[in-house]
């Protein structure tokens, strides 16, 4: 293995600090707490998973809400299906809260719905019982396609005017 010299010494690995998220967008606290909905598109590779994810562990830490940063993108594999789309997605969700999340913010098992409606059904229902606001970063929303976008779309839009009380507080919508 080799090792790396400069004049001072061998090298050692540089610690790399990330500006916290509310430095980087620092209007955001503003768009979350008038109970807002976003979209924030960029390139890839811009930090954009990265900065959402350190917001949501931010906001959850301080405790005023349950903030978590989920991905859409499982469902990009059934195209038409909003069933199994929706099935791939709301498991993809209840895995990332349970990673997040401490438990008493935790979903509860998601109601036996028809397709179509299974989101904003699963989502009202873990609104209803979290002890705080939930605010939602949907990641990878460019991935959905067809029927399956214009389901999740609205969806969200139809628990729009249930928020805080029966839908998340904010929802942000991250893409490309």
């Amino acid at each position: 293995m080799a090792k790396f010299f400069n004049t001072a010494g061998p090298c050692r690995p540089e610690k790399h600090y990330m500006l916290s998220p509310l430095d980087r967008i620092p209007k955001i606290m503003q768009v979350i707490e008038d109970e807002n909905y976003f979209v924030l598109h960029a390139p890839r590779q811009t930090g954009k998973t990265t900065t959402f994810l350190a917001l949501a562990q931010e906001l959850t830490q301080q405790g005023k809400y349950a903030a978590v940063l989920l991905s859409v993108e499982v469902g990009s594999a059934f195209t038409d299906d909003i069933g199994a789309a929706e099935q791939a997605i709301l498991a993809s969700f209840h895995t990332m809260a349970e990673t997040w999340l401490p438990s008493e913010l935790w979903p509860p098992s998601w109601p036996d719905t028809k397709p179509g409606g299974a989101i904003q059904a699963a989502l009202s229902a873990w609104s209803k019982t979290c002890p705080r606001p939930l605010v939602l970063f949907i990641d990878e929303i460019d991935s959905l396609q067809n029927q399956v976008l214009l389901s999740v779309l609205r969806q969200l839009r139809n628990g729009y005017n249930t928020r805080p009380k029966a839908f998340p507080q904010s929802v942000a919508l991250i893409g490309m």
